[in-house]
């Protein structure tokens, strides 16, 4: 997902969109595709809305980074279950894995989660951050035996990494809103009883405010 308008990163994101800006000085996008190629996927598809035109020019047919990549288009920032629905219609098919595109996942997690998922057979699964000082733009989850059991409270932080089966898929067209949140279908499967499996992560690094991109990018000046 790479449509967002990266709001809290202005003015930067006036002239650039946060997947196009660097973590370790390489672009958020370019890692992330490559991490996805070296889990073994070869197909994704890049939602693109704010300033299109240089994620496209970056990711290009994705033959750069290994992969298959083809995009849709999201004119109105009208939520992350709104983008992946438009995936679909683009042609993206279930299982499917979802990440946002301005998060730098620790070398090999990617790959780690989506074992991990497949062999619990779950239609839904969850990247969480255990263990790790949450930030005020985290959401917090209650983790329970493997399981995801709910939104806002607990220990853990959800990661913006979410796995879904061909149910999960289709529960996206009930989905209420403006805006229509992934968050939404989560806490539709809580209260329908079906389990969301947990998925362990290392350490994550993203870009929400002008000053994560000095420490992502200068450690030094730490």
């Amino acid at each position: 997902m790479a449509a967002g308008e990266g709001r809290r990163l202005r003015p930067l994101t006036e002239r650039w969109p946060k997947p196009v800006l660097p973590v370790d000085g390489r672009p958020v996008l370019a890692t992330l595709l490559r991490e996805l190629a070296a889990a073994g996927i070869e197909d994704a598809w890049i939602v693109v809305g704010h300033l299109a035109g240089q994620v496209e020019a970056l990711a290009g047919d994705g033959a750069g980074f290994g992969l298959r990549v083809r995009y849709a288009h999201q004119p109105e920032p009208l939520g992350s279950a709104d983008a992946v629905s438009r995936a679909v219609a683009a042609g993206a098919q279930a299982p499917l894995l979802v990440s946002a595109a301005d998060t730098v996942y620790t070398a090999g997690d990617l790959g780690a989660a989506a074992a991990r998922w497949q062999e619990a057979g779950t239609g839904l699964g969850l990247g969480v951050r255990l263990g790790e000082d949450p930030r005020p733009e985290h959401t917090r989850v209650r983790v329970e035996d493997g399981r995801v059991t709910a939104l806002g409270e607990g220990e853990a932080t959800a990661a913006p990494l979410w796995f879904f089966g061909a149910e999960a898929v289709a529960a996206l067209d009930d989905v209420p809103g403006p805006p229509y949140a992934l968050a939404t279908v989560l806490e539709g499967t809580f209260a329908a009883g079906v389990e969301v499996t947990a998925l362990p992560l290392g350490p994550t690094r993203d870009l929400t405010r002008p000053g994560d991109l000095v420490r992502e990018n200068f450690p030094y000046l730490g």
